[in-house]
């Protein structure tokens, strides 16, 4: 078998996609394992470069950082393999979580879509955790975190969201001026600088001209699509922030119940591979589309943007990098991430899934799995449904 070819791509990510357990940090370790260490791909300076540009952008940081190395190693084809290998395992279990929930209907079946739901609480506690120590260490970025909150909180909508990453960008120009970052290796893509332009101009134009479309042309399909591929251009600092982005559309717009939406959640904490693939789920469950075809629209639609991004700045990502402005705006953004997250935690994780003593023992058992046992997600995952179903908890 050729060293460079397509299928190798292919095989190497659908290894990684049923094996990549733990979010999108253990992720990037799976792939340094198995491409810089293991198959010398690239060298690390060269991958921790790539991993810089994915974290300086919107989207699933993971999905992006697999596109980029398969299309490096057999051009566009290769992207193309490696995101699939990577994104539809996780997406195929999450898909038939959706034809199968209605199963759990009985109290055995409410206690556990209750579990996932306590699941939820503790995984997302976690990633606040994490993420605020990596993202807010000093006191001017908890500061930019703690202004978020209360703008997500006493603006509760996609508006208010956005306002805070802008707000928290701004703020980081003056309190986050000391960044530094290192400068070394390149990853080599066959893309040029008008391509990338290009690319960028697509990701505006749908990000813009989709709302308008939508109103001009109504269609649910369009809509859908519209929703998903906003929540995936909107998403900094890793997969669990598209929870609040995605529950203030499909939730607040009647589309997914409360219940579903955090059952499946919880679900997605169970499977490998990106947790942007709860899209699938969520399309699956749409009252007007449904099934395969509202999965595939999701799924689509939440990673075009990330993928659009990262291949239009790629090829400018070295000179942008050395821009002075360029890391405290991300700086600043990324404390506005974990504000946004954290008052997710508390609306709707938290007050949807924390009603009694009982619930708030198992959820706090399962954050302490993750955070101090350091379980692997999935293991936390069937312990606390398990819990739930002992106790009678629903």
């Amino acid at each position: 078998m050729n060293g460079r070819s397509p299928l190798e791509v292919f095989l190497v990510f659908l290894k990684l996609g049923c094996t990549s357990f733990g979010g999108p940090v253990a992720h990037l370790g799976y792939f340094r394992d198995e491409l810089v260490v293991r198959r010398r791909w690239l060298d690390d300076a060269s991958y921790a470069n790539l991993v810089a540009v994915c974290q300086f952008l919107p989207g699933p940081a993971s999905s992006q950082v697999g596109f980029v190395l398969g299309m490096s190693r057999a051009g566009l084809l290769g992207g193309l393999l490696a995101w699939s290998a990577f994104t539809l395992p996780s997406a195929l279990l999450l898909l038939i979580f959706a034809y199968t929930a209605d199963a759990f209907g009985g109290p055995v079946g409410q206690s556990v879509i209750h579990g996932l739901k306590l699941v939820a609480v503790a995984v997302v506690a976690h990633a606040v955790w994490g993420m605020a120590r990596t993202l807010c260490p000093d006191r001017q970025r908890a500061t930019i975190a703690l202004g978020a909150i209360a703008l997500v909180i006493y603006l509760p909508t996609a508006v208010g969201q956005i306002s805070a990453i802008t707000v928290g960008a701004l703020a980081g120009l003056w309190c986050c001026r000391g960044i530094t970052a290192n400068t070394s290796g390149h990853v080599d893509i066959a893309l040029s600088r008008r391509a990338g332009t290009r690319l960028l101009l697509v990701f505006v134009l749908l990000l813009g001209g989709l709302p308008i479309l939508a109103v001009i042309w109504p269609s649910h399909v369009l809509e859908l699509f519209e929703a998903f591929y906003r929540a995936g251009a909107l998403v900094f600092g890793g997969g669990h922030v598209v929870l609040p982005l995605l529950e203030a559309r499909v939730v607040e717009s009647g589309w997914v119940s409360p219940e579903a939406f955090l059952a499946g959640y919880g679900a997605a904490q169970a499977v490998p591979g990106p947790l942007f693939t709860f899209a699938a789920y969520l399309g699956a469950l749409d009252a007007n589309l449904g099934g395969v075809r509202g999965a595939a629209v999701a799924l689509v639609a939440v990673f075009l943007p990330g993928i659009l991004l990262v291949l239009g700045v790629l090829p400018y990502w070295d000179h942008l990098r050395q821009h002075r402005f360029a890391l405290p705006l991300m700086a600043g953004a990324n404390s506005a991430v974990v504000g946004i997250l954290a008052a997710a935690l508390y609306s709707p994780v938290w007050t949807s899934a924390i009603l009694t003593p009982s619930h708030f023992l198992i959820g706090a058992t399962a954050f302490i799995l993750l955070a101090a046992w350091g379980l692997a997600p999935w293991i936390v995952v069937l312990v606390t449904v398990l819990a739930s179903v002992l106790l009678g908890v629903g």
